[in-house]
């Protein structure tokens, strides 16, 4: 048996589970912007020439802002949460 620490991919370490509260908003901001600029982009314009590049450089910018905003906004969702869920404590 060896004591090498879990990795993601090759010999990259896995990141302390202290990270979780901002890798998760990263990737909830991540798929999100993505889908949600991804449909919207989609009705509003359809598949024209050159979609897939405009459409990438919407989702940056809107990751850009979604980003911060789910880290703002996060405690106050999970306030609300508890209003209606029995949470353990």
């Amino acid at each position: 048996m060896s004591n090498m620490p879990p990795t993601i991919i090759g010999n990259i370490p896995k990141l302390p589970a202290k990270f979780a509260a901002w890798i998760m908003p990263l990737f909830l901001s991540c798929l999100m912007s993505g889908m949600v600029s991804l449909i919207n982009m989609w009705i509003n314009v359809g598949l024209v020439e050159g979609f897939w590049t405009k459409w990438l450089s919407a989702w940056m910018v809107s990751w850009a802002v979604a980003y911060p905003v789910v880290l703002v906004v996060l405690p106050l969702v999970r306030r609300l949460t508890a209003v209606f869920v029995d949470m353990p404590k």
